[in-house]
């Protein structure tokens, strides 16, 4: 088992920071808060640096370690209504529901927030995401016009994927709402 070192918790800090803040701020809702529980998050990593296997993903672990500090602040500090941990982002009561503007903001900014995630890929990563989902392309049609191998595409694919998913966790309960909305 190797163990987290200076040089590689500070790496993991400035590449993953940004990001779970905003994973932390869509349950909190609060953009301090969540800086504190993803700094929290970070120190409890460094204070066990000598007990976590880091060949396991080392994000994973602090993702969930931050959600669960999200829903503990959530409880804690009574600044919610009962059901929205079920219910994550969704209204309070029925007449909410109607609002038009509401749902249209939603969409937008589960928009922006796609948007967001496909541009922090990295720049192969999102090259090979958007020809996939954008342009239709097959792995094989990928690989010709980039000049790479299939298995590199489908590795790009997988950790675009993988980081959409994390990235977007917050959101899920949004999109399937609105792909429910659509169907009907």
């Amino acid at each position: 088992m190797q163990q987290l070192d200076q040089n590689s918790f500070e790496s993991l800090f400035r590449s993953e920071y940004k990001g779970l803040c905003f994973f932390a701020q869509m349950y909190v809702k609060d953009s301090e808060a969540a800086r504190e529980i993803v700094q929290d998050a970070f120190l409890g990593l460094w204070e066990k640096r000598e007990t976590i296997d880091t060949s396991r993903n080392i994000r994973s672990y602090l993702t969930t370690g931050i959600r669960n500090k999200c829903l503990n602040y959530l409880r804690d500090n009574k600044k919610f209504h009962t059901n929205l941990l079920e219910i994550e982002n969704l209204p309070a009561n029925e007449e909410q529901f109607d609002s038009i503007d509401s749902d249209h903001l939603t969409e937008q900014e589960l928009h922006t927030s796609i948007q967001t995630a496909i541009n922090e890929l990295p720049e192969k990563c999102r090259e090979v995401f958007l020809l996939s989902r954008n342009e239709n392309l097959k792995y094989r049609e990928i690989s010709e016009k980039l000049g790479i191998s299939v298995k590199t595409v489908e590795a790009q694919m997988s950790k675009a994927l993988q980081y959409l998913r994390t990235r977007l966790a917050g959101y899920l309960k949004i999109m399937i709402l609105l792909i429910l909305c659509l169907k009907q």
